[in-house]
């Protein structure tokens, strides 16, 4: 059935451009025709130790990709191909990827551990391939094996942990890998490769380990293996081993306690004198124990459980060696770190570790670290300079006001000073900090602030002539001009001292986003995030002028982009980029110059204007949309409400790409988000454009490409078109509500262990409660018969809601507000319904008992109208 594809693959690597395409075709053709032959060829190919090494190459990328894909829908179809081919042909392709485990070409024997983790991944949990772990265990437990063999099984269990779930394997078939893996790292025993394959697999395993970490005897043995192999002489090993550690840290903290001492050793000496990469994952190390101990400073168990998991203070215990030990790695910077925001090296993970011990013991870091802070703040050296400062601005989140604003206040004039070092890495470090201060210790609002009448003058003129300083300098002062002006947002007439100097921020934020020695667009991009902060925040009854002026200049400059020479998919890049940043300047100003009646009219004068700018923004992007532009245009709709209307004919095309854009799911979801503010804007004035707008939503719903998180505003939206078109929605009823229903079993169903799924099927609730309410608003008046039928299905998953301890503050809003509405537009006639269901006394009760006053109100309403029924 196999066959000779040799030449194919070695021809679609041709540097001959007709040669390669005719052999990529031929390929196709093959898969397309006869994809278990196809497959089988490839693993004929790749199992040969006779054929090049090319071919060999081509043929297991081709398989792997055969097998699985990023994208989700594709990667379903995939498998779905895979699981419909014949078993015998499987069994074949999974012998030879399995004898190829044995060749002596260590790329052959790569890949095909990386095939078999793949067909692993369908078959296991399917309960269809119960031989491989047998079958990879026996490689490691005959003595004659040869060493690549046992690497390259060694690798394979470890691509298939990482592929499978902890469910998927019984508890023996755990023991076992577990024990083939530990045995892997002996060092007595085992090649330099086998071991370092080995350590890989343990930290792939580890999530399986759960039983083994509870028997205090197997815990010990794992991990006196793994302290061991952190000290191997190989430095590969011995990161890979420090690997493990971290993932050990946050997996089994609960049981590290024993170990503590002698990771502290191990860590230490790896950060004074180990290579870089092995010093950057000790540090890993105790970040990772500082995000355990955070989270455990932030649970809350229920009332009444013993439930709360123990926090042992890890860091508090080891704060007297282990500040020290990080301050040392602060003066261990790079000539050039401060020049590219990717570097991670060993001074920025000290610093980034000495921020999460701040948080993690407060106060008790401020008496070790200030010390270092005054001995090297002055020092001739650039590296203590620069240390310093870095070491205090990681501090400040954490301790206590009381504890920092002495501290702080004293710092500021200090190092508004140091923003004229002459030293590019100090003045880039203190622009950070001083960032640092404005977002932590400046916040008017709530009474407390570095910022003050007396010294505002002074921060404002240092900020505003260090923009103008080197690019990346420039970039930090951005930050610290966007928490300064976030600091007076909500401030009152606190805010009323920023105001004299908004002209100069504005205009200096301009000149910034226009600067020319810029290598990249993160400088360009920060001026103009800052000067929407700025916008954001500014007191609208001062500023409105200074707004008003800002606008035609950000019109003006949208209208550039649309001249700029476009040669390469670059430029094509950067326009879009621009054009980004500037609609998004554009709705900044909208929402704030509408949000007043005094200043909404200079929106509309410039509306058709501003329309005429997207609408040729998205003409720019031949076949997508830009979202930026689409938030904009949703903000323009909220402002002019029914004058939105003359805008639909031309816009709706675009919309409708929107809407259709699977592959760009965020353009999708703003695209739904935009149909709920044109419908609230036009009432049912959107009718002519609804039918065409459901049947892509419903669409949407049915796709299973389409990212699930666009999925619950898509039930919001059906709300804000009910609630549009009233009883005009009648003809949707038979599509929408059974996708409402099906959605709401699928909530039911949902694994509730699950973190993500737990957000997602909060979401979920409350799209579809929205969309119910929206439904039955708009048939209030005339049609709410038509929700009768479904009244009993939506008063169940209300009740099933309510018993569930994990919804969110929002969910239980939506099903307060929808059980009101339900009452209310179906009156008596839900009497019956009610009278056998008593949960919903105790659900009003919770609520009327709640803090927040706006969940509180809707329950009042909610008990009214509820009462309203029974006594009908």
């Amino acid at each position: 059935m196999a066959m000779e594809i040799t030449q194919f693959l070695l021809s679609a690597q041709s540097p001959d451009a007709k040669i390669r395409t005719e052999a990529e075709g031929n390929l196709r053709q093959f898969q397309e025709q006869n994809l278990p032959a196809f497959l089988l060829s490839l693993s004929v190919e790749l199992s040969n130790d006779g054929k090049p090494p090319e071919s060999r190459r081509l043929a297991g990328i081709v398989l792997k990709n055969s097998l699985d894909a990023k994208e989700s829908g594709r990667k379903e179809q995939l498998v779905q191909q895979w699981m419909a081919m014949d078993a015998s042909v499987k069994l074949q392709i999974k012998d030879l990827l399995l004898r190829t485990l044995g060749s002596s070409v260590s790329e052959a024997r790569h890949t095909s551990s990386q095939v078999i983790a793949k067909v692993a991944s369908i078959e296991i949990p399917r309960k269809e391939w119960p031989q491989l772990i047998a079958a990879l265990l026996n490689n490691m437990t005959q003595q004659d094996k040869p060493a690549a063999l046992k690497q390259a099984t060694l690798e394979t269990l470890g691509y298939v942990c990482e592929e499978i779930s902890h469910h998927d394997l019984v508890q023996d078939e755990v023991n076992a890998v577990l024990t083939a893996v530990v045995q892997g790292m002996n060092l007595a025993e085992n090649s330099p490769e086998v071991r370092l394959a080995a350590t890989r697999a343990l930290y792939n395993a580890l999530d399986f380990a759960q039983t083994n970490f509870e028997n205090e005897m197997e815990r010990n043995y794992i991990m006196k293996v793994v302290c061991e192999t952190a000290m191997s002489k190989e430095a590969e090993i011995r990161q890979a081993a420090l690997e493990c550690l971290v993932s050990i840290s946050s997996t089994y903290y609960d049981v590290l306690e024993p170990y503590m001492q002698t990771l502290f050793e191990l860590t230490s000496n790896a950060v004074k004198s180990d290579e870089e990469a092995i010093a950057l994952q000790a540090i890993e190390f105790w970040s990772s124990i500082c995000d355990e101990e955070i989270e455990l400073q932030e649970y809350e168990a229920p009332e009444n459980s013993d439930a709360k998991p123990q926090n042992f203070h890890f860091i508090e215990k080891a704060l007297s060696s282990l500040a020290p030990m990080l301050l040392e790695t602060l003066l261990k910077q790079e000539e050039d770190q401060d020049q590219d925001d990717g570097v991670w090296n060993l001074s920025m993970a000290g610093g980034t570790c000495l921020g999460l011990v701040s948080k993690t013991v407060g106060d008790a870091v401020v008496p070790l670290v200030m010390p270092f802070v005054q001995e090297n703040i002055q020092k001739p050296d650039w590296r203590s300079r620069e240390a310093a400062t870095y070491a205090f601005g990681s501090i400040l989140e954490g301790p206590t006001i009381d504890k920092l604003s002495p501290l702080v206040i004293a710092a500021v004039d200090f190092l508004l000073n140091a923003m004229r070092d002459e030293n590019s890495h100090v003045k880039d470090t203190t622009a950070w900090t001083l960032s640092r201060i404005f977002e932590l210790l400046h916040a008017p609002a709530s009474g407390f602030s570095v910022i003050s009448s007396a010294n505002i003058q002074r921060v404002v003129g240092v900020l505003l002539e260090s923009i103008k300083d080197a690019p990346n300098v420039s970039e930090k002062v951005c930050g610290a001009i966007y928490y300064l002006a976030q600091g007076y947002e909500d401030a009152g007439t606190n805010s009323s001292i920023l105001f004299p100097y908004l002209p100069d921020m504005i205009s200096s934020l301009l000149s910034t986003a226009d600067r020319k020695d810029s290598t990249d667009s993160r400088l360009r991009a920060s001026a103009y995030e800052t000067l929407n902060e700025v916008v954001r925040c500014a007191n609208l009854a001062e500023a409105s002028h200074i707004i008003a002026q800002l606008l035609p200049v950000i019109m003006t400059r949208l209208g550039q982009t649309m001249e700029l020479q476009i040669v390469s998919s670059d430029d094509r890049e950067k326009q879009g980029e621009l054009q980004a940043l500037l609609c998004g300047v554009l709705q900044v100003i909208i929402q704030k110059l509408s949000a007043s009646d005094d200043t909404k009219p200079i929106i509309l004068q410039a509306a058709d204007q501003m329309m005429v700018l997207f609408l040729q923004v998205f003409a720019c992007r031949s076949s997508t949309v830009h979202e930026e532009a689409m938030l904009a245009i949703g903000a323009l709709a909220y402002a002019t409400g029914p004058d939105f209307g003359k805008y639909m004919s031309e816009f709706y095309r675009y919309l409708e790409m929107g809407l259709q854009n699977f592959e760009e799911y965020q353009v999708c979801a703003i695209s739904v988000g935009v149909v709920g503010d044109i419908c609230r804007a036009l009432d049912d004035k959107v009718l002519p454009y609804c039918d065409g707008i459901m049947a892509h939503l419903l669409k949407d719903l049915s796709s299973g490409v389409l990212h699930r998180s666009v999925k619950p505003p898509i039930f919001s939206c059906f709300g804000d078109i009910a609630l549009a078109v009233g009883d005009q929605f009648e003809k949707y009823l038979p599509y929408a509500v059974p996708m409402m229903q099906a959605a709401s079993e699928m909530c039911v169903q949902m694994d509730t262990d699950d973190e993500e799924m737990m957000d997602y099927g909060n979401q979920l609730r409350r799209g579809i409660f929205e969309a119910y309410s929206g439904i039955l608003q708009g048939f209030k008046s005339s049609k709410a018969d038509l929700m009768l039928p479904h009244a009993p299905h939506l008063l169940q998953f209300i009740e099933v809601v309510c018993k569930d301890q994990q919804r969110e503050d929002g969910v239980t809003k939506a099903a307060v507000a929808v059980m009101g509405d339900l009452a209310d537009a179906l009156g008596p006639k839900i009497k019956i319904l009610l009278k056998d269901r008593t949960f919903y006394g105790e659900f009003l009760g919770e609520c009327l008992e709640s803090d927040d006053d706006q969940l509180k109100e809707t329950a009042t309403w909610t008990q009214g109208m509820i009462g309203r029924v029974l006594v009908s």
